[in-house]
């Protein structure tokens, strides 16, 4: 049985061999003994049946290679893959082209770290290593590829605004007068040497703040507190404390131009504002008081001054005619005096001592109308 048509059988498929009960590996009942093939040829191994037809390949030992690639539906040939990437593309003569895309990759980053544009307010600092090289200006510029040399970027020529203080806190300042005020300004800055300034200033900003708040106490030290408030000299503090902090930041070397210092707000502290405010108030009612009664010492001084140029015009006619003069003078003040008056009563020899001017008027009134009259009828 195990030797008729046996699929694992070396015979010819034409089921000559082993009709006998030779045995397997046997042909026409030869080399029963040897189990090899006319001429001495060992004989192959069993024959796999689902193989194609024609010669059988030499049966090798399955690898672990082949075992999980014929497990694995997602592979269909090929040589050994992970699990899941696609192969990647190979050169000609079978070795990877990743070496080649990352010194590819790594040669174009370092061109791009060679080649660098400053925009026209701008101006780099070239180090070595660390160590300070140059300075370039704006344009396209060119540099050793990192990191052997390195660029830092900076905007020279943009003024940067720093507000003192920098929230709604108080700032408070003693002034000459032992008073404090509230104070906020701002200060206008921008760089005028950018090797001082990157390697001479830890931290550049806070120590243009620290030298602005030092110069505007120093400054403000000198004058009192009304003239903080009222503004008073204000330009002038703005411009002594601009000169103040250029020269302590050029003792420094700090590379920093101060552009400018203004005074934004000078008020009394918080819990003194309402008192300050009355106080004020005050102020204003006296200045008023002060301008009325100046504009009223004017006016009477022009006034006098009339009176005396009067006095002299009389006097100089006295001068050339003194009885006249005083005559004149003596009936005119009589009749502003008497002008109002409707009894006058008088001490004289030769006069009646009473005299009814209203009787008077009328009487020499109706004198007047009868004689006007009497002429008028002729």
């Amino acid at each position: 049985m195990a030797g008729r048509n046996s699929p694992w059988g070396g015979g010819s498929g034409d089921g000559s061999g082993g009709g006998n009960g030779d045995g397997p590996g046997s042909e026409n009942g030869e080399d029963k003994q040897g189990g090899g093939e006319p001429g001495g040829k060992p004989a192959e191994g069993p024959r796999n049946p689902w193989l194609p037809g024609g010669e059988t390949p030499p049966r090798r030992s399955a690898s672990i290679e082949d075992i999980f690639r014929s497990r694995d539906p997602r592979k269909s040939g090929g040589g050994p893959r992970g699990p899941g990437f696609p192969q990647l593309p190979r050169r000609p003569d079978g070795k990877s082209w990743l070496p080649l895309g990352i010194g590819l990759a790594v040669a174009a980053l370092l061109g791009l770290s060679m080649v660098h544009t400053i925009g026209p307010k701008e101006q780099g600092l070239v180090t070595t290593f660390g160590k300070y090289s140059r300075v370039v200006d704006s344009g396209v510029n060119f540099t050793l590829p990192w990191p052997v040399e390195q660029i830092d970027v900076e905007d020279v020529r943009s003024f940067r605004v720093d507000m003192i203080p920098d929230n709604d806190n108080e700032k408070l300042m003693l002034t000459s007068d032992k008073n404090l005020v509230d104070l906020s300004y701002l200060v206008r800055w921008n760089i005028k040497n950018l090797k001082d300034y990157k390697f001479r200033l830890a931290d550049p900003q806070e120590t243009v703040r620290e030298v602005a708040e030092a110069a505007m106490r120093a400054s403000i030290a000198q004058i009192s507190l009304n003239d903080a408030i009222s503004g008073a000299g204000r330009a002038q503090v703005e411009q002594d404390v601009r000169e103040r902090m250029q020269r302590i930041l050029d003792y420094y070397k700090s590379g920093v131009a101060v552009q400018g210092v203004e005074i934004k707000k000078a008020d009394p502290p918080a819990k003194t504002k309402s008192a300050f405010e009355q106080v004020t108030v005050a102020q204003q009612e006296a200045e008023r008081d002060r301008s009325e009664a100046r504009a009223w010492a004017q006016q009477k001084l022009a006034e006098a001054q009339g009176n005396a140029q009067a006095f002299d015009k009389v006097y100089e006619q006295y001068k050339l005619a003194p009885e006249v003069t005083k005559r004149r003078m003596y009936y005119e003040t009589m009749e502003g005096v008497l002008r109002d008056n409707d009894t006058v009563v008088a001490e004289a020899k030769g006069m009646t001592s009473y005299l009814p001017l209203p009787e008077m008027k009328r009487s020499s009134s109706d004198d007047s109308t009868t004689t006007v009259t009497a002429k008028g009828g002729q």
